[in-house]
């Protein structure tokens, strides 16, 4: 059985270098991963790429051919991806063995994984090779500051949960930025109630039956919470890896070695 992370959320929300942190640290333990590239448009890495989906479709090379702007040109190859995933993934995914532990490292435009069934066809495809799968939505811990923003933001995640239907951990990103961390609860495990008084208050009365929409459509999945990540220290990263292996049952599965029982056992006669 494999082993994969989907790592999601908006532009900027810290995705690619949370692939190239997780990276490091996971060769630091002499733990192996590796890290598969899905957007077409990216350029450079920080992190050895396994697989890239530019060896099969480019931005650059859809928006020149057909004259499709970057929104559209990206579309278009994921769309390509989705058609291409009985041949060139699955062709990739053979020369990785039955436990190998892959991080996609997803582009950031929201309708991929809120509404589009590009990623959730991907998603499935992964599920028929065998492979657990979770998804990490990243959302960057600037957002904190408005909570227009945040709710914006929770929002686009139960979208995504409900779109890809996998383990979800939800990550607030960039955590070393943030100045302020006395308000930090209210935001992690964010209580409905005190949203709802914080949009109120932000917004004019007559979004008020709105808000509470909203504020129910939270309460009742109960879903939504995130957790914080500071790329600058090891026990954040170790924790969020560990919810992560939880969530797709990483070494479970794992064979008991036998061999080293019956060594210490002869090593204790």
């Amino acid at each position: 059985m494999g082993y994969a992370q989907l790592v999601i959320g908006p532009a900027g929300s810290g995705k690619s270098t949370y692939c190239s942190t997780l990276y490091e640290h996971c060769e630091t333990v002499r733990r192996t991963v590796h890290v598969v590239n899905l957007d077409p448009a990216a350029e450079r890495f920080d992190y050895p790429v396994a697989m890239d989906i530019r060896e099969l479709i480019s931005l650059d090379d859809a928006m020149e051919e057909l004259g499709l702007g970057p929104n559209g040109g990206l579309i278009y190859c994921m769309e390509h991806l989705e058609d291409n995933l009985d041949d060139w993934l699955t062709e990739e995914l053979d020369n990785y063995a039955d436990d190998d532990y892959l991080i996609f490292d997803c582009p950031g435009q929201i309708e991929l994984f809120s509404h589009v069934p590009v990623l959730k066809n991907f998603v499935e495809h992964l599920k028929r090779k065998n492979f657990n799968v979770c998804a990490v939505y990243l959302l960057d811990s600037q957002f904190i500051t408005d909570v227009t923003k945040f709710i914006s933001g929770c929002m686009t995640s139960l979208s995504a949960m409900v779109q890809l239907e996998v383990p979800f951990v939800n990550i607030l990103s960039k955590m070393d930025l943030v100045k302020s961390k006395k308000d930090l609860e209210n935001y992690l495990n964010p209580e409905p109630l005190f949203l709802l008084g914080e949009l109120n208050q932000r917004m004019a009365p007559k979004f008020e039956k709105l808000n509470k929409t909203l504020m129910d459509l939270v309460d009742e999945y109960s879903m939504v919470s995130f957790v914080p990540l500071d790329l600058r220290k090891v026990s954040s990263i170790q924790y969020v890896l560990s919810q992560i292996d939880y969530c797709i049952q990483y070494g479970e599965d794992a064979d008991v070695k036998v061999k080293d029982f019956d060594e210490q056992d002869g090593g204790d006669d």
